[in-house]
């Protein structure tokens, strides 16, 4: 895309306002990405349901949330906006790295595809085995590390916003895309070993879980004041609105911080929640199963108990 035309554009924008963000704006990357993540989703639970097998609603919801919640931030003006906005890319970035990966991973989009496809025959490889081996791989137990993905995802705010790096993604639409996707990307590595509700290579129990979740928060709190605090524009995407736009690019960064100090808080409860919840049914299924078996073997723990009792009691006589 020409600089110039872009330039054009962004000149005579009307000041911000939440209506005017979210009017429609087409991003052909973003809206044939969402297109394609409800219609093969929607296929997917389709052919499980023709089936005859149950998928959860609560899944389904959560998928479309997730996708809209991206349409949302990606196909609206807010995109033409956060070019020119500080303030209005952190609420992007917040959403599409933090909010966006958390409804998508509690749609279990794993799960389903695995459920959905048909296994190759006996010896063959089809697109169910290559995901198989994929989920199984050295590589993804790499990225779905904490190791790995703490410090990514710390590094996606530090090592960009920091560096000249960002400044040289914003000149072209290309760079901004790339960079939107690289947010989605580390948000789903980041939240899926702790509260995916698919299967993954790394899967720590709900105490390493909270652990793994408070570790990055700080980080992107601190980030978030850093912003607040300084006293001059950091970012020189940044440093010249449009004047159409009439804002003080100083306190439009302040904003900035504020969103991203901010909503590092939002996604730590919701997470917590999920996990609280995922806890609290698997002991609930253990506690099940125990009764079961118990059903099953006419409790013997109990009454091999009950029989020792009874010979303690014998012997005391």
């Amino acid at each position: 895309m020409d600089h110039s035309g872009h330039g054009m554009m962004m000149m005579d924008m009307p000041p911000f306002t939440l209506g005017r963000g979210l009017q429609y704006s087409s991003e052909p990357f973003f809206m044939i990405g969402c297109l394609l993540a409800l219609g093969l989703y929607g296929w997917g639970v389709v052919r499980l349901r023709r089936r005859g097998d149950a998928w959860p609603i609560g899944r389904v919801v959560a998928w479309v949330l997730g996708v809209l919640s991206v349409a949302l931030v990606m196909c609206t003006k807010l995109n033409d906006y956060g070019m020119v906005m500080f303030s209005v890319h952190m609420v992007q970035h917040m959403v599409i790295s933090m909010l966006s990966p958390i409804l998508l991973l509690l749609g279990a989009p794993v799960t389903l595809t695995l459920r959905a496809l048909p296994a190759a025959g006996r010896g063959r490889k089809g697109p169910r085995e290559w995901l198989v081996a994929l989920l199984h791989s050295r590589y993804m137990r790499v990225i779905t590390h904490p190791a790995f993905t703490i410090p990514m995802f710390i590094a996606s705010l530090y090592a960009l916003y920091f560096t000249p790096l960002f400044d040289f993604l914003m000149e072209t639409k290309t760079g901004h895309i790339a960079m939107m996707v690289h947010f989605l990307a580390v948000g789903l590595v980041f939240f899926w070993p702790i509260m995916g509700v698919d299967p993954g290579p790394h899967r720590p129990g709900y105490v390493m879980r909270m652990l793994e979740l408070f570790a990055g928060m700080p980080f992107h709190a601190f980030f978030g004041i850093a912003l607040m605090m300084a006293t001059k524009p950091m970012i020189s995407t940044y440093m010249h609105p449009p004047a159409s736009l009439g804002i003080d690019p100083l306190d439009d960064q302040q904003a900035g911080g504020g969103i991203a100090w901010a909503f590092s808080e939002i996604p730590s409860v919701v997470v917590l929640l999920a996990l609280v919840l995922q806890w609290y049914r698997s002991e609930q299924r253990q506690a099940k199963r125990y009764d079961r078996n118990a059903d099953r073997d006419g409790d013997k723990e109990l009454a091999a108990y009950n029989a020792y009792l009874a010979s303690l009691q014998a012997r005391g006589r």
